[in-house]
């Protein structure tokens, strides 16, 4: 599946909506690793610890590690707190990113090539195929992946509606 040349992300910035482009200026340079996240449901807020450390094991490599939020600016910095310094996040409040991507159900770890095709995806918290997703950025980036779950991840569940 390819994404819709014309599918804009809008980063959240400073607390507020940034600007928005097009999702192949995003990926000009890097792929996108993806966690998408609705912060209106318990399964987000049960896989968010989990959501960042597998994220942090990809800081460093040839993909752009974010979290895409089903939310408005407000909503979307309450939600994650300090984890919008940390992560580059963007607001999807329509959920045009999630139609884009496929989704049926969030929480989704995603890899987006450079090309704009979707490389791999998982929905709600399956471990082993949240590390097939992992694999698949560690075999396009050339860098390690990491094993699922680890100490302290919960237990397998499915996730909640992606449309809401």
């Amino acid at each position: 599946m390819k994404l819709p040349t014309d599918l804009v992300l809008t980063p959240l910035q400073n607390g507020a909506l940034g600007k928005g482009r097009p999702v192949m200026e995003w990926l000009t340079t890097f792929h996108l690793a993806s966690v998408v996240l609705d912060p209106y449901t318990n399964e987000s807020s049960w896989i968010l610890r989990t959501a960042t450390r597998v994220l942090e094991e990809f800081r460093g490599c040839d993909v752009r590690i974010n979290l895409i939020v089903t939310a408005g600016a407000a909503d979307a910095a309450a939600f994650l707190g300090p984890l919008t310094e940390k992560f580059l996040v963007f607001c999807d409040p329509d959920r045009s990113a999630v139609k884009a991507l496929g989704l049926t159900e969030l929480p989704a770890f995603v890899l987006t090539q450079v090309d704009g095709v979707v490389g791999a995806k998982a929905e709600g918290w399956n471990p082993e195929e949240w590390e097939k997703v992992a694999d698949a950025i560690a075999a396009i980036t050339k860098w390690s992946s990491i094993e699922l779950p680890g100490a302290g991840d919960p237990v397998p569940f499915r996730g909640s509606p992606a449309l809401g």
